[in-house]
């Protein structure tokens, strides 16, 4: 049993004065006066030990008093000097700290506070972890890209492609990542420390607008040099063949004709093929109106029809009711017979196309040959294209179009083996 300082101090004092009290008795019994006084004495003795625990125990109370508060985090609480040198150095000491926690408080409190609104107004997708490398918060940006039922899990476990990507991205690395070909994301993963230990956070930030605009910079002065030097050079080159060709119009030179004439053409064709180029460079804003999107879906059903059962290839066409949308009746047109003849490019003869349109999107879909990963990435760069004799033109017109119309979109494979182009209005 250990005794505490208060318990040995009262029992050395009843100890003492219960000696006193015999001794006092058996020496002075016999003096009456001088056995009083001693009493007296006694009494004083002890009035003065009680007094003397009373100020040995007041700092403690003070000690006690002070623990509690800032156990419950009250740093309000302050001691009032009792006029005691002791007891009020203790007092100065204990209301120093006070203000001192009180400060560090309110300036952590603040700086917490401007963090949390700085990480909610963010622009940047912001997603912190707990120890175990569990979503704990996201900000606001980050609940509306990817969904606000992702508390608690793993990024490998939240069925979003981005995120699980990210699994094995290491801490203070920074990457940039491409979603279904269209949208770029730069990455970066950190961690801060909280309680003595690391926690991770990670920073999406998109680049889809900024890659966009740069990249179509960079195209466009290309392509408007190219058609320049290419057009001059046909321009005057088809002049002289076709000047050549009516000077040998006589069945003598009826061999070199038709070879300026094949020559000509080829040049013809390759005018077509800068123009189409330049298309996509100078394509105009859309100019909106009402179209009757259901006829036009319809219609480009009928215009791909010959092109499918050229192939074998059936086109399932499914509309729910009719639907109006405000867009530019040419522009979406031409997404659309991009997109079909694609699909039916991708099918082999047995396969299938099916349309779906609904007032929310539109889908697309064929169950031929599944997009790679590798062209994943690459589907909607220019002059990018997996067929032989493409150009790389058709979803790089469908993309600016879509983007001038505000409208979302998607290109991808799903687990079950069907590729979905998807249009949300």
């Amino acid at each position: 049993m250990r005794w505490s300082v208060k318990s040995k101090y009262i029992l050395y004092i009843l100890v003492l004065h219960l000696v006193l009290v015999l001794l006092v008795y058996k020496i002075l019994f016999q003096d009456k006066i001088l056995f009083i006084a001693s009493e007296v004495f006694l009494l004083i003795s002890v009035a003065l030990s009680i007094k003397i625990y009373h100020d040995f125990m007041q700092p403690n109370e003070f000690v006690r008093s002070g623990i509690e508060a800032i156990k419950d985090k009250d740093f309000t609480i302050k001691f009032v000097p009792t006029g005691k040198g002791e007891v009020d150095s203790l007092i100065d000491v204990y209301n120093l700290m006070i203000d001192q926690l009180r400060e560090e408080r309110t300036k952590l409190n603040e700086q917490h506070f401007f963090l949390e609104k700085l990480i909610a107004a963010s622009p940047i997708s912001i997603i912190i972890f707990d120890f175990d490398e569990k979503i704990e918060t996201l900000n606001a940006k980050a609940e509306n890209q990817f969904g606000k039922n992702l508390k608690g899990k793993g990024l490998e476990e939240t069925g979003v492609p981005l995120l699980a990507d990210l699994k094995h991205l290491a801490d203070g690395d920074s990457r940039i990542f491409k979603a279904e070909g269209i949208e770029t994301f730069k990455v970066q993963r950190s961690h801060f420390m909280d309680q003595g230990f690391k926690r991770s956070f990670i920073l999406i930030e998109e680049l889809t607008a900024e890659m966009h605009e740069s990249e179509k910079k960079a195209y466009g002065k290309v392509i408007r040099m190219m058609a320049h030097e290419v057009n001059n050079t046909l321009g005057a080159t088809d002049s002289i063949l076709q000047t050549t060709r009516n000077y040998l119009n006589t069945d003598e030179y009826s061999d070199l004709s038709d070879a300026l004439r094949i020559a000509s053409e080829r040049n013809m064709r390759l005018t077509r093929f800068m123009r189409n180029f330049a298309d996509v460079v100078r394509l105009p804003l859309p100019g909106l109106e009402t179209i009757d999107l259901s006829k036009l879906v319809r219609d480009v059903c009928i215009f791909m029809q010959p092109f499918s059962l050229e192939k074998g290839v059936r086109i399932e066409l499914n509309i729910s009711e009719n639907i109006s949308k405000k867009a530019d009746s040419g522009q979406i047109e031409q997404v659309l017979v991009n997109v079909v003849k694609n699909a039916i490019q991708a099918c082999e003869q047995g396969s299938e196309v099916q349309i779906l349109l609904s007032e929310k999107e539109l889908i697309i879909r064929n169950n031929g040959k599944p997009i790679s990963a590798e062209e994943s990435n690459q589907l909607f760069n220019p002059f990018y294209s997996s067929k032989p004799d493409g150009q790389g033109i058709g979803l790089t017109l469908s993309r600016e179009i879509l983007v001038n119309h505000g409208f979302h979109f998607s290109l991808k494979t799903n687990e079950d083996g069907w590729t979905e182009f998807v249009i949300v209005f």
